[in-house]
């Protein structure tokens, strides 16, 4: 496979999203390019307009990652959450030759009821007991049993 811009990438954000012992699980697409029909956490891709139209300093931008992710969560599935915590970064190549770098952070649940847009066509509060039960993309129970393990050592 040949990239032909070694320097740019996609950057997706993801969000696992946590309340009382359960974290959030969705559905991708059948349609999407990356891993159509398996599970998820909530996320999706950082684009300019994540910050091109708000005020600069001296020409940049703070926290465009983390109002990103509060973009996208809130538009994929219709919640608000508390500050996202960074927990790790991945690097893979779509089956299209896009490189995409993932930047993965967790979030406390703040409020909403999950609503579905036309990218995701489920969605699961679940238990690390029960992350077996679906079809993850790979990692993503790792992360979430990290997670806990963060959450339970804060205790």
């Amino acid at each position: 496979m040949e990239i032909k811009d070694k320097e740019l990438h996609r950057i997706a954000l993801t969000c696992i999203i946590y309340k009382n012992g359960k974290y959030l699980i969705t559905r991708r697409s059948l349609s999407k390019k990356a891993h159509p029909g398996r599970w998820t956490v909530p996320g999706g891709g950082l684009n300019v307009d994540d910050y091109i139209n708000r005020p600069a300093f001296h020409n940049q931008w703070y926290n465009s990652v983390t109002d990103g992710l509060r973009r996208e969560v809130k538009e994929e599935v219709g919640l608000k959450i508390g500050k996202p915590e960074f927990l790790v970064d991945l690097t893979f190549i779509r089956p299209d030759g896009v490189p995409v770098l993932v930047l993965s952070y967790f979030a406390k649940y703040i409020s909403g009821t999950v609503k579905l847009d036309d990218d995701t066509i489920d969605a699961k509060w679940i238990t690390t007991k029960e992350l077996k039960k679906y079809d993850l993309i790979e990692g993503i129970d790792k992360e979430i049993k990290d997670v806990e393990n963060i959450l339970r050592k804060r205790k």
